[in-house]
């Protein structure tokens, strides 16, 4: 008896240290150094896919459907899929667990490969960065037998993903998942789970140009790293710790070092920003997973922090989306919700124009997994979004409760205007198909 209440003791002590270091570390305009560096030579790769490499053959088939352009991505996924999209310099660069294809921007396939031949990984996660006109995506590496658990950051050299790649095994050793990757004019950033220093950055000039680069990595988490469309140097992240939203920016200091400083720690006031519940399907009793409350996406675009996310809302899974000022006050919230049903998986892209695409996928008893998406004008009334358009439906049920574990949706880099998504359907086997979607809109 005496033990076990030791041993609660014990617990709540050390979970409220934890609390107090969370605490600690989120104050306002408080700089933080990073606690150690680290220098990695780079694996060189002429191009894409050279003759060792064997080619991966996914998707294409462009057609038009319900009024979009729409074409096939990779078919072969299991349940976790972890589609991504990537677009600019004339291509759409798309990656899942089972590897990396590419396609123009008209859904015809031009190459793919296996991420063997990017130094392995799974839970890719891609940009195209519209500043220096070159993609990126991250592969983490849980299984190395040197127990290193390394990120494989990749950059290509130019804005054509058939060219030459950089590649930087990061150290992550005490890892326990696939993180988020972001960037801006001047840094590449990644955050992940478990550890003590569970972010790094590097600059992005050395990563495109191949250079030995140093890695700086930061205590604790300082959150998502976002997708800096806006031309800035700094790097923001973002989190949401308890009733507040902390926003938190790299940037350099006087020696050219970069260093961590909280923006912004301000109550959301949500009511409703709850896990999502496990969704059901059709003819099954087994549920699947929505998603994440945590955000899997974020955008800078026009001083704005855009993200969304899957919420338990009057117990189902609904999709919640916002735009943030950075010190932190919400400008305008949405709301994707119906009774009979669950959206769930979401992310955003936003344009130039404030215009805003959020992708998702439905589920329900009466239905599978299907691809789902809403759009919004910067012009039209704050807080909605259009009609759900379709984009497919699925035919079978999962046989497990993980599906995802993400979706993508992106901002075309080309032109910074049209907006792309990639969603994922279960197919009569209950495995992850997916499909890549074009939404134009017009410049002002």
């Amino acid at each position: 008896m005496h033990k076990k209440i030791y041993f609660s003791l014990i617990t709540l002590l050390l979970v409220s240290l934890i609390s107090v270091a969370q605490e600690q570390s989120d104050v306002v305009n408080k700089v933080v150094k990073p606690s150690r560096t680290e220098v990695v030579v780079p694996i060189h790769k002429a191009v894409f896919r050279d003759s060792l490499c064997k080619q991966r053959v996914q998707g294409g088939n462009p057609r038009i459907q319900n009024g979009y352009l729409q074409f096939d991505g990779s078919l072969d996924g299991n349940r976790q899929v972890d589609p991504q999209i990537a677009v600019g310099g004339g291509f759409v660069f798309h990656g899942t667990n089972n590897g990396l294809v590419i396609y123009d921007k008209q859904g015809n396939y031009i190459d793919g490969a296996s991420q063997k031949c990017f130094n392995n990984g799974i839970d890719p996660k891609l940009f195209y960065d519209a500043h220096n006109k070159v993609f990126g995506f991250d592969l983490w590496v849980y299984w190395d037998k040197a127990k290193v658990k390394p990120v494989n950051i990749a950059i290509s050299e130019t804005s054509d993903p058939r060219g030459a790649w950089n590649i930087y095994p990061v150290s992550a050793s005490k890892g326990v998942d696939g993180g988020g990757i972001g960037y801006s004019k001047k840094w590449v950033g990644y955050s992940f789970p478990g550890g003590e220093d569970r972010t790094f950055v590097m600059k992005m000039s050395e990563a495109k140009s191949g250079k030995t680069a140093t890695v700086y990595h930061f205590p604790g988490t300082l959150g998502h790293p976002v997708f800096t469309q806006d031309s800035t140097d700094d790097l923001y992240f973002f989190k949401i710790v308890k009733e507040y939203f902390v926003i938190t920016k790299v940037t350099e200091d006087e020696t050219g070092s970069p260093v961590s400083q909280v923006v912004s720690k301000k109550k959301h006031g949500l009511k409703n920003i709850g896990y999502p519940p496990k969704s059901p399907q059709k003819g099954t009793d087994q549920v699947t997973s929505s998603g994440d409350r945590n955000p899997k996406n974020l955008v800078l675009q026009n001083g704005f922090l855009w993200f969304s996310q899957a919420i338990n809302y009057k117990g189902n899974s609904a999709v919640q989306w916002h735009q943030v000022k950075l010190d932190g006050s919400i400008v305008q919230t949405g709301l994707i919700y119906d009774k009979n049903t669950n959206y769930i998986q979401t992310t955003i892209g936003v344009n130039k124009n404030n215009d805003v695409l959020v992708g998702f996928q439905e589920t329900n008893k009466n239905m599978f997994i299907s691809p789902r998406m809403a759009f919004r004008y910067a012009k039209d009334p704050a807080g909605q979004l259009r009609e759900i358009v379709k984009l497919g439906e699925g035919t079978g049920a999962t046989d497990g409760v993980a599906w995802g574990d993400y979706s993508g949706t992106a901002i075309d880099g080309d032109n910074g205007i049209d907006l792309w998504t990639i969603q994922s359907r279960a197919n009569d086997k209950g495995r992850g198909e997916t499909v890549i979607v074009k939404v134009p809109f017009k410049n002002k």
